[in-house]
């Protein structure tokens, strides 16, 4: 592999390396991808949106997800944890919904399902291979890449896509990233069996809690699983001075919401904790470099963005390089456009958050009123449509606006988002 000459290396084969990988391989070039990890890795991000069914059909993979077992979802629910009953939503119920399922997937599964598919198409594939250096010239990028136990290699590519997930190596080579100060959070999750579940479609469904000073998650998961976490600031977790596996454990059993879907559930995973985990990058392209997936940037997982991000970064940057690839002067001008497309996805996504994070917002949500077809245009946001028509942005101002009103004006009943005090749960068993 010495010196070899690419025209794509790709750092990372997550869901954003792997989609431009494919992309390009199918397209002709001669694509490297790199993976410090060795596949399959246990990962969370296991609710997808149905806006990247297109994707996914572009990509060719529904055949292999359907082998694999992923569980179609049909839409969510959201509650507060001062009531028994939330408010569900589905997702052919979206305005001017054109999908109306998604999947449900174990990460591990199904970031080797996309790895592998990648490497069947054509695209040069090495896992536990860590990027140990990065030059760039006026025509090239040369990277020092080693591999497990073996001495280091050097290759070179015309231009170079980093999809290596929080660890970003083009973000620290560059000291691209930058926190966002109101949302130093900290997440706490495991893996579950014997969870109780609905019947039907509603057993497909993602569900979020919401409380005073925290939410909870709950994904479904084939073969009996769960997914269920808890997100707060960083702050209030360190005050608790609790293991995260004491710490999960409490706070679900304090959630009746939870708790009664649990009576009979055991963790099969350990308690993973992972803090600080939004932020963005000043930039996200450079002379022969793109940042996709996590790499470009991350926000608050509540409304399950991760995974529709990198796949729609995926897909933008091998549309891109493989044009930039047989004309180099379009470079500046389709660069741009790309930091321009998932700039504003980000940005939306980060005014949902920010909204989220208020009390009013679960109140509005939990009252829904059909006015102005606002319902359905928060629906299809929550299904991944982001940047949206017109009819959708501001039908979403109005809803955003209302919300707003809220903190002022009654509009809708008031909650305390205070879960009742119950008895104790049983400690929830562990087999991890």
């Amino acid at each position: 592999m010495s010196d070899a000459t690419y025209d794509v290396a790709i750092i990372g084969g997550g869901p954003a390396g792997s989609t431009a990988a494919t992309l390009l391989a199918r397209a002709g070039r001669r694509v490297f991808v790199f993976e410090r990890e060795k596949f399959p890795r246990f990962h969370i991000g296991e609710s997808l949106l149905p806006i990247s069914m297109k994707t996914f059909t572009r990509l060719g993979v529904h055949e292999k997800f359907a082998q694999a077992g992923f569980m179609r979802k049909y839409g969510g629910e959201m509650a507060s944890a001062c009531s028994d009953e939330g408010v569900k939503f589905y997702f052919k119920d979206g305005y001017r919904s054109q999908t109306e399922t998604s999947y449900q997937v174990p990460r591990a599964e199904f970031d080797q399902v996309l790895l592998d598919h990648a490497a069947e198409n054509g695209a040069e594939v090495r896992e536990q291979t860590s990027v140990k250096g990065i030059e760039f010239f006026a025509d090239r990028a040369d990277l020092e890449v080693q591999r497990k136990d073996a001495a280091p290699e050097k290759i070179s590519a015309r231009y170079v896509i980093d999809a290596s997930g929080r660890h970003s190596v083009l973000g620290n080579h560059f000291k691209l990233k930058e926190t966002y100060a109101h949302l130093q959070k900290i997440s706490i999750f495991a893996h579950y069996e014997g969870v109780q579940a609905d019947e039907g479609r509603d057993g497909t469904l993602t569900r979020q809690l919401r409380a005073s000073d925290r939410w909870f998650w709950y994904i479904p998961l084939p073969q009996d699983r769960a997914s269920i976490g808890v997100v707060l600031d960083t702050a209030l977790f360190k005050q608790a001075k609790k293991s995260p596996e004491e710490f999960l454990e409490e706070a679900l059993a304090e959630q009746p919401f939870l708790a009664r879907r649990m009576t009979n559930a055991r963790r099969v995973t350990p308690a993973y904790a992972s803090a600080d985990f939004s932020y963005r990058q000043s930039r996200l392209t450079g002379d022969r470099w793109m940042l996709a997936g996590d790499a470009a940037g991350f926000i608050d997982p509540v409304f399950s963005s991760g995974v529709f991000l990198a796949l729609l970064a995926g897909e933008q940057c091998a549309d891109t390089l493989d044009i930039v690839l047989d004309h180099p002067r379009r470079a500046p001008r389709l660069f741009a456009q790309y930091e321009r497309l998932l700039r504003r996805a980000m940005k939306g996504y980060l005014r949902f958050v920010n909204a989220w994070y208020s009390k009013e917002f679960i109140e509005v949500f939990l009252y829904p009123q059909d006015v102005l077809q606002i319902p359905p245009a928060v629906n299809a946001v929550l299904g991944g449509n982001i940047s949206g028509s017109f009819a959708i942005r501001w039908r979403m101002s109005a809803f955003y606006f209302i919300v707003w009103l809220q903190r002022y004006l009654p509009l809708c009943p008031r909650r305390t988002l205070v879960a009742p005090k119950t008895t104790p749960e049983p400690a929830l068993r562990s087999a991890a």
